[in-house]
């Protein structure tokens, strides 16, 4: 993979899970819990966030080895293969606890000019 490919694979990252935080924004959990369709976009939006970090090249997640690649692979396994449950407790979690950190690494990496 070019570095061109990972460049846009850390945008989508970046692009999504800005959106995830931005839907989140002023509601509860206990709103997710209610809301069908604020559970579908969030779960929707961090499955795309792992995807695209199990495109990240190697050489890209041993540069950025600072960046949770795994966790985020993981959390998406988790939601596509357990799709017939979904643990609130953990999609908001990841959502309002593990997003804004990696927002932050990704756009110090893309800012600096690593990304690409």
């Amino acid at each position: 993979m070019t570095r061109r490919d990972d460049t846009v694979r850390l945008r989508h990252m970046l692009e999504h899970s800005r959106e995830a935080v931005r839907i989140a924004g002023g509601r509860s959990r206990e709103e997710l819990a209610r809301d069908r369709l604020l559970q579908l976009a969030l779960t929707r939006l961090v499955e795309v966030i792992g995807e695209a970090a199990s495109q990240v090249s190697s050489e890209g997640k041993d540069k950025w080895s600072h960046v949770p690649w795994q966790e985020a692979i993981s959390t998406r396994n988790r939601l596509i293969h357990g799709y017939d449950v979904l643990d609130i407790n953990i999609l908001w979690d990841t959502v309002t606890v593990d997003l804004p950190p990696l927002i932050e690494t990704l756009e110090r990496i893309l800012e600096s000019g690593e990304g690409g």
